[in-house]
């Protein structure tokens, strides 16, 4: 099961990805090992929107996930635009 922290809630809503977006990455995306024996995911999603003052065609979503058990804890979330 994928859990989310409070503090990847919080980094979701203000980095402007949604709970959709980062368990479309937890299954779809590229992995990748991150710090403290962590996984990351990274996953390239289209945009074509504005996010600050900006146009962008894609952002990328970039969950980092812990395991506990058998649950995918959500720790933070990163969103590149590009």
């Amino acid at each position: 099961m994928i859990v989310f922290s409070k503090h990847a809630l919080e980094q979701m809503r203000e980095r402007g990805a949604s709970e959709e977006d980062v368990r479309r990455a937890i299954g779809e995306g590229e992995q990748f090992p991150a710090k403290h024996g962590r996984m990351g995911y990274r996953l390239n999603l289209p945009f074509n929107a504005q996010w600050g003052d900006k146009q962008y065609a894609s952002k990328q979503v970039a969950p980092i996930v812990a395991i506990e058990s058998s649950d995918q804890i959500v720790v933070t979330v990163y969103v590149f635009y590009f």
